[in-house]
């Protein structure tokens, strides 16, 4: 089952210069993103700086993502963690305040035996009905999802499809290979759309759509509908750009690129600082290079 089709934005969390949560430009930036074509809002992910909310603003943040949706598109909450009771609290929570979906990484810095991560992922799956996306990014968390584990976890019932950030194609091809066609799987690597996609992937739970949600639409819906010359010219055509978003850690260039967009002030909570000089100058060449206005 396909939770979504096409380009789910991995959603920036707009803040105050005091920190707080800036629920204003928050929804300004769903109702953008909505009227560019985005076809599902992910909240409170890597790139919505989630390791830094608290319990309550966590959900908070989902609930007002999920109200001003108000059921236009789908809206999946980032719910993982790296300890499962605290997962499994984000996770009701979610999808107490409506979210449509959980998309859930693996465990971190713990990280688990096989046994440990399915058995995770278990308890999570079975205190909420919503659908959940498996999240593999073994570049922050140092744990991979193997193509045999996910065809283990996808016996669960509500476990419907992953987020492959590995940045291998070779094991999505074997997960693409071993999956039934209604496992959805969503590129995690902006640059990866497009193959992703040919093997059959879904769509994308995308950074670059902060700044290019239309452009990042057109490149799915090509895809999807087999235009792979469209898609392939879309794809190529961002990844300079991509390149840029992530000469920093991530979130740190897009939110300062979504700044230069006129969107907020761009705010960030430690660990995370303010972007250096230099990849501000680097974001606004490559933004009008792309035909950005900045």
């Amino acid at each position: 089952m396909s939770i979504f089709e096409g380009s789910g934005v991995a959603l920036v969390t707009p803040m105050k210069a005091d920190g707080v949560v800036d629920y204003k430009k928050l929804d300004e930036l769903v109702e953008w993103q909505i009227s560019e074509g985005t076809d599902a809002i992910i909240a409170c992910g890597t790139t919505g700086e989630a390791s830094t909310l608290s319990n309550d603003e966590h959900i908070s943040v989902i609930e007002a993502v999920v109200k001003k949706v108000a059921g236009r598109i789908p809206v999946i909450a980032g719910t993982g963690v790296n300890d499962t009771r605290h997962a499994i609290k984000l996770s009701t929570g979610a999808q107490r305040v409506g979210a449509d979906a959980l998309l859930v990484v693996t465990p971190y810095y713990n990280k688990a035996s096989d046994e440990g991560l399915f058995l995770h992922y278990q308890a999570i799956a079975n205190s909420v009905e919503v659908p959940i996306i498996l999240y593999s990014v073994a570049s922050r968390t140092n744990m991979n999802i193997t193509p045999q584990m996910v065809k283990r976890l996808a016996e669960i019932p509500n476990i419907v499809g992953i987020k492959e950030a590995s940045g291998d194609i070779s094991q999505i091809a074997a997960i693409a290979q071993l999956m039934p066609a209604d496992f959805a799987i969503y590129s995690g690597n902006d640059d990866q759309v497009l193959p992703i996609m040919a093997l059959g992937g879904r769509g994308t739970i995308s950074t670059v759509a902060n700044i290019a949600p239309k452009q990042t639409h057109e490149l799915t819906a090509a895809a999807l509908t087999g235009d792979f010359i469209k898609a392939k010219k879309l794809q190529l055509a961002q990844i300079q750009l991509i390149h840029t978003l992530f000469c920093e850690v991530n979130p740190i260039p897009v939110k300062t690129a979504v700044s230069l967009l006129g969107k907020f002030d761009v705010h960030f909570r430690l660990p995370l600082s303010p972007a250096k000089a230099e990849t501000v100058e680097r974001l606004k060449k490559e933004m009008s290079a792309y035909g950005l206005e900045v």
